[in-house]
């Protein structure tokens, strides 16, 4: 029998829905039961693929193309569990359904409103694709009392009556700010925020609290009187060091506890959290540090590169490292003399990115790794400007860019219009739509033998990883670039398509078309990250 867990924010935004979600999911999972998470977001996009970066932040992309709420990325870090295209639905996409089906004559010529026929289209996503699943968490995006949202509240509280409340639960998230200037914490905004979630219907059976300092115990009472919830289900999330001590915080308050009673699930063998507390004990105490410089263009919007940087800490976890993060606009670089401030970092690494501003400042952060000899990491975008730069420095093809930014004489990275999915052929136009249409998902590389790359995937002849882009690095250079020392050493299995390249003349200098970030767990930390990272402490004690 399948539960659900419905969470709920309230108050303020960014309160960390998707942590605690990911987290409860992983207390659970380490109870020995089998978790899926999924996340309703309000907004009218069909999906994020389209949203700028300053406006969303990350797009996650799961296995099967789907592009996605980076929350997505927090669920699969924290249960291992990866998302399907099934986990993640917009308003956009449930009124898309709807529409498509009033078009089709499916609804018989009724009326079509937001109940019923609204709302159950999104509890047919609730309870869509799941098999023996024990728990099925779903966070609903945005704040109580947002307009956008109340359709999917509406939803979660029919689900409530209709599958009984012995197999739904509500979480809510809140605030409980501190007021400095009287030295108190206020609940009354928690208060008011569960008496908005009373209004549609819904009362919380658990409220987790974030604070910034301890709860006292009357406060937590108080809490608990005026919004009729038990005493020991006002659950306190107090902000702790690190990302990975949320699923240890909330078991020692004991909210999975509160989530076995109310289902009415054994609770005499609690979970085994071993394996969190070392990840912790990893990061509280490193062995050493390095810094790495992030040169990107979203840089003023860290959510933008978030699964980036969870994958750059697993590798330094994997190193016993701390890591400094320097985090630095590619435009910078575009002055002149300007990369010179890369003089103090162990390794360079150039995140993925559209468009041209930048890219020449991204060139010369590469020009620099290559010529200074400092550990470079090109993903997506950063791998096609390091075939840029090459070209352009080694080949002396001094016009060589990408079509991306216009006509060039040499384009030695190009648009893809046609590719090969599984065993059926994908094409684009380049006056096409932009949602969804790029090289979306999991797909197959095979590695050189012998390569560093190889080597650095334990000796694997094929991989499978996740991308999302419209560029390719252009076939027709492959023989050119490689004759000045550019190695191919991974390409798309009917060979047409680098996957892969490396400088075999170099300490570590590797550019990957994929977003090998996007599989990085803090129990399996990408090969790829461990390594760079690995090289990056090496040329720390090069310094």
């Amino acid at each position: 029998m399948t539960r659900f867990i419905f969470i709920t924010g309230g108050v303020v935004s960014s309160l960390g829905k998707g942590i605690a979600s990911a987290a409860l999911g992983a207390l659970l999972q380490a109870r020995g039961f089998k978790v899926r998470l999924r996340k309703l977001d309000p907004y009218l996009n069909v999906d994020p693929g389209t949203m700028s970066p300053y406006q969303h932040g990350e797009v996650y992309v799961t296995d099967d193309g789907a592009e996605t709420d980076l929350d997505l990325g927090h669920y699969e870090r924290f249960t291992g569990v990866s998302s399907k295209s099934t986990d993640n639905v917009t308003t956009g996409k449930i009124y898309s359904s709807v529409i498509a089906k009033e078009r089709r004559g499916d609804y018989l010529g009724a009326t079509i409103q937001v109940i019923p026929h609204v709302t159950d289209a999104i509890k047919e996503f609730v309870l869509a694709d799941l098999k023996d699943d024990d728990f099925v968490l779903c966070e609903i995006g945005g704040t109580v009392g947002d307009i956008e949202g109340l359709p999917f509240l509406e939803a979660i509280r029919q689900l409530g009556n209709e599958l009984g409340r012995e197999r739904v639960m509500y979480v809510h998230l809140t605030l409980i700010p501190h007021i400095p200037s009287s030295g108190e914490l206020k609940t009354k905004p928690t208060q008011h925020s569960v008496k908005e979630l009373l209004s549609v219907g819904i009362q919380p059976d658990v409220l987790l609290c974030r604070s910034d300092r301890e709860i006292p115990p009357a406060e937590r009472r108080k809490i608990a009187l005026f919004c009729n919830v038990r005493e020991e289900a006002v659950i306190p999330a107090t902000d702790v060091s690190s990302i990975y001590e949320v699923p240890l915080s909330y078991h020692a308050e004991g909210f999975d506890d509160q989530v076995c009673r109310h289902f009415g699930v054994a609770r005499e063998q609690g979970p085994d959290l071993h394996g969190w507390q070392e990840i912790v004990k990893r990061i509280q105490s490193p062995e050493g540090e390095v810094t790495i410089a992030v040169v990107g263009k979203y840089v003023h919007m860290l959510d933008s590169y978030k699964s980036l940087i969870e994958a750059l800490s697993h590798g330094g976890i994997a190193n016993h490292v701390r890591l400094n993060l320097d985090w630095i606009d590619s435009e910078v670089f575009e002055k002149e003399n300007a990369v010179r401030q890369l003089g103090d970092v162990n390794g360079i690494l150039v995140p993925g990115g559209f468009g041209e501003r930048g890219a020449e400042g991204k060139i010369a952060a590469v020009q620099f790794a290559r010529e200074k000899r400092v550990p470079y990491f090109g993903i997506c975008f950063g791998m096609q400007m390091a075939v840029v730069e090459i070209a352009r420095h080694l080949a002396n093809l001094e016009e060589a860019n990408s079509t991306e930014f216009g006509s060039t004489k040499d384009p030695v990275v190009g648009l893809m219009t046609e590719w090969m999915h599984g065993d059926s052929l994908e094409r684009r136009s380049e006056d096409g739509e932009l949602g969804g249409t790029m090289r979306l998902g999991a797909y197959p590389c095979d590695l050189e033998p012998g390569s560093r790359v190889h080597e650095i995937y334990g000796g694997a002849g094929h991989i499978s990883e996740r991308h999302r882009h419209r560029f390719e690095v252009n076939i027709n250079y492959v023989n050119q670039l490689a004759s000045v020392g550019l190695r191919f050493s991974g390409m798309s299995p009917d060979g047409k398509l680098p996957e892969i390249i490396e400088m075999a003349d170099h300490p570590w200098f590797i550019g990957v078309q994929f977003h090998p970030e996007l599989k990085s767990r803090p129990f399996e930390p990408h090969p790829l990250f461990t390594s760079f990272i690995e090289a990056a402490v090496k040329q720390s004690r090069l310094v």
